[in-house]
């Protein structure tokens, strides 16, 4: 079983102001409106650490960008979710040694998906945030060497390599640190 949900009541009030801002953006109806109501939702489950509930809700917010056509979103929520994921899968190994290998798969699928769309994000600079973010979650998977291959590429983008976004690799922090571990 996973951690219970923590007593957390200003945790629990933005839960319910979330829930809240969900139900007047599904009667609005607006796709975008909609995907981001559900995630702030889903925030507020992982921030009391209720793992799955989150994981529902960043699912559920991804069918509602994808529908909306809202890359960026898109690629948010990937990240959002694969994070998520990876944390209940450490939660539930901790409980029961292999228990989160099914999540880990689940966090790896989404994980992978991740960068390939991040090169159509309308804000080429954010493609590298992207990578590192993916990196992370693919090294608490252990995916070591794709974790790396994301950084590398992520550094390329950074450093004036091909599609380089003018970006500086060294406001970048802990950028390296999968690579020189």
């Amino acid at each position: 079983m996973v951690q219970a949900p923590l007593l957390d009541e200003p945790a629990r009030d933005a839960l319910r102001h979330a829930t809240a801002a969900l139900d007047t953006a599904e009667r609005g109806g607006q796709a975008i409106a909609i995907s981001q109501a559900m995630a702030h939702v889903a925030a507020c489950y992982r921030h009391l650490n209720a793992l799955a509930s989150a994981e529902a809700c960043y699912e559920r917010a991804l069918r509602w960008g994808r529908h909306a056509g809202a890359m960026d979103q898109v690629v948010d929520l990937l990240c959002e979710l694969s994070d998520t994921i990876v944390r209940l899968a450490q939660a539930q190994d901790a409980q029961r040694a292999g228990g989160g290998r099914a999540a880990r798969e689940r966090a790896r699928d989404h994980a992978f998906e991740a960068p390939t769309l991040a090169g159509r994000v309308a804000d080429p600079g954010w493609e590298a945030t992207v990578l590192l973010r993916i990196s992370d979650v693919l090294d608490r998977c252990g995916d070591r060497d794709d974790a790396v291959q994301l950084q590398t590429r992520a550094l390329r983008l950074m450093s004036g390599g091909p599609g380089n976004s003018g970006h500086d690799p060294n406001q970048l922090p802990g950028l390296g640190r999968l690579a020189d571990g």
